[in-house]
C-alpha cells in the first residue's frame, strides 16, 4: 500500500490518487488542503481566500485517504495579498512554495516510519527526505516528473533569458539555487521508478548523468466535452479569428512570440490572454497585455466556457511538463497551435486537430492563425477533429493505467517502460 504526496494536489495528482485508491493500492494520501466541498467554513472567509482554497477540494472518495498540513499554506495563499510578499519571495521566504513543500516532505519521511506501507509515490521538488526515509525501510518509491528535467530547463530558458532580455524576470526556474538543482537530482537518484506526462519530459531526463530508472509515459485525461450545438455551425461566421491563451504570464511560455504573432496578424484575430502575472513586474509584459484582453483569473469552468467561446488556442510554450489546457480546448472542439515541447506531439496529429509549430517561431504561429482566418471550412474540421481526439485521452484511462503499472512494480512484475 502506497502513501501518495503532493502539496497542492491539482488535478492530475487528484487522479492519481484516484486510480491507486481504486486499484486497491492507496493506503494515505498527504497534501496541505484536503477540503470538502460541501465544508461550511469556507462561507467564512474572504472570497479571495475562499476562491483560492475551493481549488482544492478533494473527491469524497478520497476524504477518507486524506492527511493534511493546512496552516502554513492557507497563510501563504493570503501573503501576497495581505502585502506580505517577503514571506512568499523565492526559495527564501519562510512561506516560499519550497518552503511548504519541504514541510510536508518533512512530515511524511515522519509518516513512513510510523506506518506499515510498501512503497511511496511522490513528485518533483516533495521528495528528497521521504524517498530516503523510504528507502531506509526498503519501501519502493515512485516519481511523479511532472515537467523537463531541470538541466534541460536551464539551457533552453538561460538562452531564452539573453534571446528576451526584457521577458527574463519572468522565467523564474532560472534563479533556482544550486541546492534547490541537486535537490532535483537526488530525488530522481532515489526513484525506483518514474512517470512522465509526455515524451518530452521523458527525453529530457536523458541529461540527468547516470539515471537509469525506468520511465513510464502516461498521458493526462481531457474533461467531458459539453453538449450542444457542433463548433461547426458557427465557425463559418465572418469575423475576426478568437484566439485564447491560457497559462501562467512567464516567458517559459514562449510569451513574447505569441504577442509578436498577434501583431502580425492583426485586425483578423482578436486575442484574449487569462493568466496571472508573474511576482516581479514586467513592462514589455504589461504593454502586450494593455493592446489585448486580459483576464487575470477565472474558475476552472469559467475557463472552459471562454475555450467554447474562442477558434483557437495558442499554448507556444518553450519548456513544458504536458499543458492540460492542450486537452481541455480540445475537448471543446477547440484547435490547438502549440510547439513540440509540450504534450503537443503525443496528442495532436500536425494539420488535423491542431499544428505543431517549433519554438520561438512567430512567423509559423501567425501564418497557421492566417490559415485558420482564412478556412472557415477547415478551422470547422479541425475544430471537430479536435474534439474526437480529446475523447480518446481520458482520466479514467489514465487511472487505470497507472495503477496497473504500480501495482506491476509493487509486485516484483516491472513492465516495459512505455509511451
Amino acid at each position: 500500500m502506497l502513501l501518495l504526496t503532493h502539496p497542492t494536489g491539482n488535478a492530475n495528482v487528484r487522479h492519481a490518487a484516484l486510480g491507486l485508491a481504486r486499484g486497491g493500492l492507496l493506503a494515505e494520501f498527504w497534501t496541505c488542503l484536503a477540503v470538502d466541498p460541501d465544508a461550511g467554513w469556507l462561507e467564512l472567509l474572504p472570497p479571495f481566500l475562499a476562491g483560492q482554497i475551493r481549488r482544492r477540494t478533494v473527491p469524497a472518495e478520497l476524504l477518507q485517504f486524506a492527511h493534511s498540513r493546512p496552516v502554513r499554506e492557507i497563510v501563504r495563499l493570503a501573503a501576497g495579498r495581505v502585502g506580505a510578499g517577503r514571506l512568499i519571495r523565492h526559495e527564501g521566504g519562510l512561506l516560499s512554495v519550497d518552503a511548504i513543500y519541504h514541510d510536508l516532505d518533512r512530515a511524511v519521511a515522519r509518516r513512513l516510519a510510523e506506518g506499515k506501507f510498501t512503497g511511496i509515490y511522490a513528485y518533483e521538488d516533495g521528495a528528497a527526505t521521504g524517498f530516503a526515509a523510504a528507502r531506509a525501510r526498503g519501501l519502493t518509491t515512485f516519481y511523479d516528473q511532472p515537467i523537463g528535467y531541470w538541466r534541460a530547463a536551464r539551457r533552453i530558458l538561460m538562452e531564452e533569458a539573453e534571446l528576451e532580455p526584457e521577458w527574463a524576470e519572468t522565467i523564474v526556474g532560472n534563479r533556482d539555487s544550486a541546492a534547490k538543482t541537486e535537490r532535483k537530482d537526488e530525488e530522481l537518484r532515489g526513484a525506483d521508478v518514474v512517470f512522465a506526462a509526455t515524451s518530452f519530459t521523458k527525453a529530457t531526463l536523458q541529461e540527468h548523468p547516470g539515471f537509469t530508472a525506468p520511465v513510464h509515459v502516461l498521458p493526462y485525461g481531457a474533461p467531458t466535452a459539453e453538449d450542444g450545438a457542433p463548433r461547426s455551425a458557427y465557425a463559418h461566421v465572418a469575423r475576426p479569428l478568437r484566439v485564447l491563451y491560457v497559462g501562467s504570464l512567464g516567458q517559459r511560455k514562449g510569451l513574447s512570440y505569441l504577442f509578436a504573432a498577434a501583431a502580425l496578424a492583426g485586425r483578423s484575430i482578436t486575442l484574449t490572454v487569462i493568466g496571472t502575472k508573474p511576482a516581479k513586474p514586467c513592462a514589455a509584459l504589461d504593454r502586450a497585455l494593455s493592446s489585448h484582453n486580459w483576464i487575470p483569473s477565472l474558475p476552472h469552468a469559467a475557463v472552459l466556457e471562454q475555450m467554447r467561446h474562442s477558434d483557437v488556442l495558442v499554448f507556444p510554450s518553450l519548456f513544458e511538463g504536458f499543458g492540460l489546457v492542450i486537452l481541455e480546448a480540445m475537448a471543446q472542439g477547440v484547435p490547438v497551435i502549440t510547439t513540440p515541447h509540450t504534450a503537443g506531439p503525443d496528442i495532436i496529429t500536425d494539420g488535423v486537430d491542431g499544428f505543431i509549430v517549433p519554438i520561438r517561431d512567430t512567423e509559423a504561429i501567425a501564418a497557421r492563425l492566417f490559415d485558420l482566418h482564412g478556412d472557415r471550412d477547415l478551422l470547422a474540421a479541425m475544430g471537430a477533429a479536435a474534439r474526437a481526439k480529446a475523447t480518446t485521452f481520458t482520466w479514467t484511462a489514465y487511472e487505470t493505467s497507472l495503477a496497473r503499472l504500480v501495482g506491476e512494480h509493487l509486485a516484483g512484475r516491472p513492465a516495459p517502460t512505455i509511451a
